[in-house]
């Protein structure tokens, strides 16, 4: 163990046994990431809740008695935060979040394990959420395959259907939130979100690994009704 330039102490993981380069790299990142264990302190389900913190301080996204989306939700993070920034857990707001993956039960949150890519997911949220909503939240990733191409296809195509319900969902003046990673969104589905709201910007919170691709893209001002 070595302290690092900012004089924290670092963590190196061994190699040795069944244990990959690759699942020694990520454990050696987590057990030395400053925000896992602040995430940790804090009692937040993951380090993605500072990403939305961030964004959110700045930009002013939720606020009490609004409702919610929270896509591709599990472990919990961001629901987390947007269930305390609207007062979902005081009746104040409500939180729908859905995930392929199991996720615990957290106060003022209603979730289904659900896959976006079903025919009667978008059906199954409007029935949870019982009207519009105010801001749809998009932090889903598609599983990487290691083909370049193809992963920024399944990305591009996750951040589509997800804008397209957020279109079909949002009340007007309703924000749009979803992970794009760093090509951003294409050259239609940016053109389409400049038609349908006022600002569309890209973010990088701090709090996303520096090294990562991963970026934002921030839809405010939704126009329809």
């Amino acid at each position: 163990m070595a302290k690092d330039t900012t004089g924290r102490l670092h963590v190196t993981v061994r190699t040795g046994g069944k244990r990959k380069l690759s699942s020694k790299l990520w454990l050696e990142r987590q057990l030395n990431d400053p925000y896992v264990a602040k995430a940790k302190r804090e009692g937040y389900r993951s380090r993605a809740a500072f990403k939305l913190i961030e964004i959110d301080d700045k930009y002013r996204l939720l606020k009490p008695g609004m409702t919610v989306v929270d896509l591709g939700a599990a472990p919990g993070g961001w629901s987390q935060i947007a269930a305390k920034r609207v007062g979902a857990a005081d009746g104040k707001g409500k939180v729908v979040a859905i995930d392929v993956l199991e996720m615990g039960e957290i106060p003022g949150v209603t979730f289904a394990q659900l896959d976006f890519h079903a025919n009667d997911a978008p059906d199954r949220l409007r029935a949870m959420l019982g009207g519009r909503a105010d801001v749809v939240l998009s932090d889903m990733a598609a599983n990487t395959t290691g083909h370049r191409k193809t992963d920024q296809l399944r990305i591009v195509g996750l951040v589509e259907i997800a804008a397209a319900f957020a279109s079909d969902i949002l009340n007007p003046g309703g924000a749009f939130l979803a992970k794009v990673f760093q090509s951003g969104v294409d050259t239609d589905l940016l053109a389409q979100l400049k038609r349908d709201f006022a600002t569309v910007r890209h973010v990088k919170p701090a709090s996303s690994r520096q090294d990562s691709s991963e970026r934002y893209v921030l839809a405010t001002g939704f126009r329809g009704g």
